[in-house]
């Protein structure tokens, strides 16, 4: 059965898969990862490339044009260029970009616009590189720095910062601002989310006082908002060469637009950020026919939740870093 569109009981376009590529990561931020890592999976409990490239052919055919590769962090699997090129000539997709750390973009940035990977989100949650190495637990600025700039020579448009919103941390605007001043990249402050990460409660900064913040630099802007914007909404300061966002995740107000999917490292398709509903693809992708896979992709988007959000109890039960953001 082949959908040109996949739209939800509440008639919400879905077209963007996340896809979680490894629950690994090369780093150990403090509110998205414990110190020892996760529980490593026996190899065949997680899903091999061949698999991920099944399904995502048949999510095209369903009406996903977009692929964000997730982790973890997707640069600590081997052979993620070759998986970059065969989900970029999948002609039903239009765009496969990926969320890193950037630690290993300066290494991989050429082979990966090579492969067909256009834009490319990095976290970096502070600019001074003691804090930054303190909240990493063992990361060089340097290194993330050295991998968005690489982004921007090979030609990766847009370039964002996704920065976690953490007092006395991430809350120092001022050195983000300047980054925006020096090169075209785009800084967003995301609200981090109680539901995931409750022990850092006390270091909570809303969007409200990061706006504030912003709007005192003075001088400011509203830009048109730079391509696959999501729930950001932008501001520039006069004459920057890029712009500064705010995503204001606590409140849950993106998902009345909310058009994405997301796929765990397991196999496991979830259909919510806030819900631990899950359904498991592995059965469908090892023996199973390629209806029972569309099958299952129909029932994920039929059960979609209008608004889990303000519904949640307590934590969720994967880390972040199981989920892909």
């Amino acid at each position: 059965m082949h959908v040109s569109e996949l739209h939800d009981t509440y008639d919400r376009k879905i077209d963007y898969l996340r896809l979680s590529i490894t629950d690994r990561c090369n780093l150990r931020c403090r509110y998205c990862m414990p110190e020892e890592g996760v529980a490593a999976k026996p190899h065949t409990n997680m899903m091999s490339y061949e698999e991920i490239i099944a399904f995502s052919h048949m999510a095209a055919q369903a009406g996903i044009t977009r692929i964000r590769l997730t982790g973890g962090e997707p640069l600590v699997r081997k052979g993620v260029v070759d998986l970059v090129s065969s989900l970029s000539d999948i002609k039903e997709i239009q765009e496969v970009s990926m969320t890193t750390n950037g630690i290993l973009l300066e290494k991989y940035a050429v082979d990966l616009w090579k492969a067909g990977l256009k834009r490319v989100n990095i976290s970096i949650d502070s600019l001074d590189p003691k804090i930054y190495k303190d909240l990493t637990r063992w990361g060089k600025l340097e290194d993330a720095l050295a991998g968005m700039e690489a982004a921007l020579k090979v030609g990766m448009n847009p370039v964002k910062v996704n920065v976690v919103a953490l007092k006395g941390a991430s809350d120092n605007i001022e050195p983000f601002a300047q980054l925006t001043m020096d090169y075209p990249v785009h800084v967003r402050f995301i609200e981090y989310m109680p539901a995931f990460y409750e022990e850092e409660k006390d270091d909570f900064i809303s969007a409200e006082e990061l706006e504030a913040k912003i709007k005192a630099l003075g001088s400011i802007e509203n830009p048109d908002s730079p391509v696959g914007a999501g729930p950001a909404r932008y501001f520039k300061i006069a004459g920057s060469k890029g712009t500064l966002g705010l995503i204001g995740s606590s409140k849950g107000h993106f998902c009345n637009s909310c058009n994405r999917l997301r796929l765990t490292a397991d196999g496991k398709l979830r259909t919510c950020l806030f819900s631990d509903q899950e359904i498991d693809l592995l059965p469908a992708l090892r023996g199973g026919h390629p209806k029972d896979l569309m099958e299952l992709i129909e029932k994920a988007i039929k059960e979609k939740p209008k608004d889990r959000f303000a519904k949640r109890e307590g934590k969720i039960g994967r880390k972040m870093s199981q989920i892909g953001g």
